[in-house]
C-alpha cells in the first residue's frame, strides 16, 4: 500500500528543493539524514560533557564551603583570585593568616571579615 502524496519541500539539512512521499520527511535522502543524525548526536555528546564537567567544577566549592581552614589554593579556588593577589593581601596585612610548621592556612571566619570589609 502506497501513498500517492508529493509534496515539494526543502531539506533541514542542505536546503534543496525535493519531492517528499510522506508530510513528515525531513531530509532530500538518506545521507542528509544520516549527516543530521550524526550532527544531532554530537551536539548531545556536548551537552552532557558540557553538564559532568561543570558538576565536577562545582564539588570543590561546596565542600571548600564547609572548611574551616582553608590552605592558601583553596582560598584562591574560593574567591576566584590569583596566587599573588591573596599573597599581596597577606603581605599587606588586610588578611589574617596562621602559620603551622611551613604551611600558610587561613581561618574561614577571618576570609569571611576580609570579604565583608571590602
Amino acid at each position: 500500500m502506497s501513498s500517492n502524496i508529493r509534496v515539494q519541500r526543502i531539506c533541514q539539512l542542505c536546503n534543496i528543493e525535493f519531492t517528499a512521499k510522506t508530510t513528515v520527511t525531513k531530509y532530500c535522502g538518506d545521507s542528509c539524514a544520516k549527516k543530521a543524525y550524526k550532527k544531532r548526536k554530537r551536539e548531545e555528546n556536548i551537552k552532557t560533557s558540557n553538564q559532568e564537567t561543570e558538576k565536577t567544577i562545582s564539588i570543590p566549592f561546596e565542600i571548600l564551603k564547609n572548611k574551616e581552614f582553608l590552605t592558601i589554593a583553596e582560598a584562591c579556588t574560593l574567591l576566584s583570585v590569583g596566587r599573588s593577589t591573596l599573597w599581596r593581601k597577606i603581605k599587606n596585612e588586610e588578611l589574617k593568616v596562621l602559620k603551622v610548621g611551613r604551611r600558610v592556612i587561613i581561618k574561614r571566619s577571618d576570609l569571611d571579615n576580609f570579604l565583608k570589609s571590602n
